[in-house]
């Protein structure tokens, strides 16, 4: 997708902060025809009036992807506005902490509910459509699917599962035209790990204790990531699919520390 790629409509989850933000603001600079959708209303109006501003047309949509009708809903809503779908990007994600010995069964159901059953249902949901304009699929994982992290138990499971279904599905849509990937960001700077309950305090000590775990010696931008999945939805990647890359600063290479 270049700047001349007006035709093109996007659905991003997660769009209002962190990396589906990022993603949804560098498809508006090639002018792409973006669904939006988040849970926040007033979040979903200031991404919407900045994807505008970058270029992009944009359509919001409030969503609990969890919801099985809302899912259906995030699929039609881009298809009736703007008559077709093109990319879909499941940028939403949710984390919290947690052993094999104290993640009660309801963490872990609302984290493989949001993390992987949302993503599977809204890839099953866009799939006809994207067939018709041998569209693609872009996941966000993270390093967290490829190498095991103590203390965040589901969310691994989560994303190593999400890796599993990109691959799968990759391989049965295929000879439909259909490519799908994911991207494996290591520690990005965004909101999601305070939304996980972690402090202003513990978030900054993280956030330096980062720079010792990751090779190149810093956390990760979400305009990055956003660009590894522009190039991936782009038909320049049009020889890729299912593949899971890395962009972590070298994480996922280095033994536990």
């Amino acid at each position: 997708m270049e700047n001349d790629s007006v035709e093109k409509v996007v659905i991003i989850t997660g769009a209002t902060s962190g990396i589906g933000r990022a993603v949804a603001l560098r498809f508006a600079k090639a002018l792409a025809r973006i669904v939006a959708i988040g849970r926040n209303r007033s979040a979903l109006e200031d991404v919407a009036s900045e994807i505008k501003s970058a270029g992009g047309e944009c359509l919001t949509l409030a969503a609990d992807l969890t919801n099985e009708s809302d899912g259906r809903l995030a699929i039609d809503a881009a298809v009736n506005e703007f008559g077709q779908l093109d990319v879909l990007v499941n940028a939403a994600g949710h984390i919290s902490t947690g052993s094999i010995e104290d993640t009660t069964l309801s963490a872990w159901d609302a984290m493989l509910n949001v993390n992987l059953r949302a993503v599977f249902h809204l890839m099953q949901t866009a799939t006809p459509h994207l067939i018709k304009t041998k569209g693609n699929v872009v996941n966000i994982s993270s390093v967290t699917g490829l190498r095991s992290f103590p203390g965040v138990l589901a969310y691994c499971v989560s994303k190593a599962a999400v890796d599993q279904l990109t691959r799968c599905a990759a391989l049965e849509l295929a000879p439909k035209g259909v490519r799908v990937n994911a991207v494996n960001p290591g520690v990005v700077i965004t909101e999601i790990h305070k939304r996980g309950g972690m402090s202003e305090d513990n978030y900054a000590n993280f956030l330096e204790h980062s720079k010792t775990t990751h090779p190149l010696g810093r956390v990760g931008r979400a305009s990055e990531v956003a660009e590894l999945v522009f190039y991936l939805a782009s038909e320049k990647a049009s020889w890729i699919t299912g593949a899971t890359y890395q962009i972590d600063g070298g994480r996922a290479l280095t033994c536990a520390r």
